[in-house]
């Protein structure tokens, strides 16, 4: 028998409210349901007309999930895709309204994901991203000296980019682009990375494999394709459920990511969206697309080169 709603908004049901959504951690599913609430103004155009992956949680269980699942609501609109890598078709989520987010926020569903490119135009992107990761056991300070030298790349290329945190321990540095195919994005972010590591060659690495990145922050320049991105305002699994906020350049020296949470909506419900920190779209230089072609793609170089040592391991145990 299903629960007696807790209380009801726009229509969605919502239930237990009062219980912790992480195992340890005193934040509850209200909690998470406000912040949804507070923030779906500013969050439901990084969403809308975007393939919806969310990660759900419960006590010390937690899991992504693209498939819509079944007996959600026929008012929540979706889209389905062909998945090459599970061989099945995958009925996605269109967040498009503050109901839809509500009903996911009573799923437990705490992070919410999207690709670059929109339901519409799958093979093109709209935005181009760098996931800024710092090494391990270290604070935000290499990070933000990374994205500063990712930020003047880009304006050198023409564009402004924005900069947020990733709700995790890194921050996103992105700006949107004029339409462009994602092989061509996908270089064109190759070869902002490596520019940037040219730029700070002590602090930075595109190394893909993390043994080779010497203790610097790492470029990601994977966000492209199939990749998604956690959206500006999703919180994240983790205690406290920290948020991925939009920052100002000039505050980057003074953030504390893992201090911006739920329980922190100044910090996100003031000022510029994140939409409005983007500004408007700019075409990608030809000469960035050109570079970034020549670079060899991250993921499939980290598996050649894999394999390249196990063999090398097996010689020399042989």
């Amino acid at each position: 028998m299903a629960s007696e709603p807790d209380e009801t908004r726009d229509g969605v049901g919502l239930t237990h409210l009062d219980q912790p959504l992480l195992a340890g951690d005193p934040v509850t599913k209200r909690q998470l349901v406000d912040h949804l609430d507070a923030v779906a103004e500013r969050m439901l155009p990084l969403l809308a007309d975007r393939p919806l992956s969310v990660v759900r949680a419960r006590g010390d269980q937690r899991f992504m999930q693209k498939n819509l699942p079944k007996g959600a609501p026929d008012w929540i609109r979706s889209v389905t895709f062909w998945s090459e890598s599970s061989q099945r078709d995958v009925h996605y989520a269109l967040a498009a309204d503050r109901a839809t987010l509500l009903w996911f926020g009573n799923q437990r569903a705490i992070e919410y994901h999207v690709p670059l490119a929109t339901a519409d135009e799958p093979w093109t992107a709209t935005h181009l991203v760098l996931d800024l990761d710092p090494p391990e056991g270290a604070d935000l300070t290499p990070v933000v000296t990374a994205a500063r030298a990712v930020r003047r790349v880009l304006q050198e290329a023409g564009f402004e980019p924005a900069v947020k945190t990733s709700g995790a321990k890194g921050l996103h540095v992105v700006t949107p682009i004029g339409p462009a195919e994602m092989a061509d994005v996908h270089a064109a972010t190759r070869a902002v990375a490596a520019r940037a590591e040219r730029h700070e060659p002590d602090t930075t690495t595109t190394a893909f494999i993390k043994a080779d990145r010497g203790g610097k922050v790492f470029l990601d320049a994977t966000r492209a394709g199939g990749a998604t991105v956690v959206a500006a305002y999703s919180p994240r699994v983790r205690p406290g459920l920290p948020v991925s906020c939009p920052l100002d350049w000039d505050e980057l020296d003074d953030v504390v990511p893992g201090e911006i949470t739920v329980a922190t909506p100044d910090r996100f419900l003031t000022g510029p969206t994140w939409t409005e920190r983007l500004g408007a779209a700019r075409p990608i230089p030809a000469d960035l697309i050109e570079e970034g072609h020549t670079i060899p793609v991250a993921r499939v170089a980290a598996m050649h080169e894999g394999k390249r040592r196990k063999r090398a391991a097996d010689r020399g145990e042989a």
